[in-house]
Order: C-alpha cells, then sequence, then structure tokens
C-alpha cells in the first residue's frame, strides 16, 4: 500500500508517517516509480507506534522497543533491558511532572500575592502580544 493508505487507515498524517521511517520505526520499499510501498505489517506497527508514543516515551526509546513489541496496545516482554529503557523513561517524566507542579505553585503563589495587592495601576496587558500594552 502505499503512503496515503496507510495513513488512511490509521489516521496517522503522512508527513508523521515519512518522519517515523526517518527514525527507523517504519519501513518501506520503493516502487519502481519511487513510491515508498508497504506492506500490510505497517498498519499494526503504525498503531504500536501511536500508542507508545502516547506513553511518553521518545522515538528512540521506541526504536529500542519495537522489536519486542506484540499486538496493538502493545505488549511488551518483561525482559531486564526493555524494563530499565521504560523506568528511565518513567523517571524523567516523574522529574519533569515535579518540577511543572514546582512551576505552577510558584505561579499560583504570584498570583494570590498579586490578587492582594491590588491594582497599581499598571498597564493593561494583552495576552495575545504576551507584553504590557501602553496606556
Amino acid at each position: 500500500m502505499r503512503i496515503g493508505e496507510l495513513s488512511r487507515r490509521t489516521g496517522v498524517n503522512a508527513h508523521q508517517l515519512r518522519y517515523y521511517e526517518a527514525q527507523g520505526l517504519l519501513e518501506a520499499d520503493r516502487g519502481a516509480n519511487g513510491y515508498r510501498e508497504y506492506d500490510e505489517s505497517a498498519v499494526l506497527r503504525v498503531k504500536q507506534i501511536r500508542h507508545l508514543l502516547g506513553a511518553g516515551l521518545s522515538s528512540q526509546d521506541i526504536a529500542y522497543l519495537l522489536p519486542c513489541a506484540v499486538g496493538e496496545a502493545p505488549e511488551l516482554p518483561g525482559c531486564s533491558e526493555l524494563l530499565t529503557a521504560m523506568r528511565s523513561r518513567l523517571r524523567r517524566l516523574d522529574e519533569q511532572m515535579k518540577r511543572l507542579a514546582q512551576s505552577r505553585n510558584a505561579l499560583v503563589d504570584y498570583i494570590d500575592a498579586a490578587e492582594r495587592m491590588g491594582d497599581a495601576s499598571y498597564p493593561p496587558f494583552d495576552d495575545a502580544a504576551a507584553e504590557p500594552v501602553p496606556a
């Protein structure tokens, strides 16, 4: 099948499919006309990639995990190398979430403090411009 059909069958746009191919996640043969040609297994592979991306894994992580993936969800065997890779990604996500929570809490504190101080006659703030607009 060509890239357009794979896109229709998976709901993933052609640009993303080409990206997956460039990252080594998806393979395509080239027809005599130079068009990408995917076999039927590409549909399952794309679905696996989407699920793993949804879990927050990087394309590098996915390239490492895909050879062991079974089924659409996919299921992954519990071998130590795979578990190490997934635990490493989980730690990175936990660290990012901690930093985001800290940033959120600091922002809430600033908002609370500003609301307690009341209107200090600052110039109006235009969200679209993302900086104060002169009065």
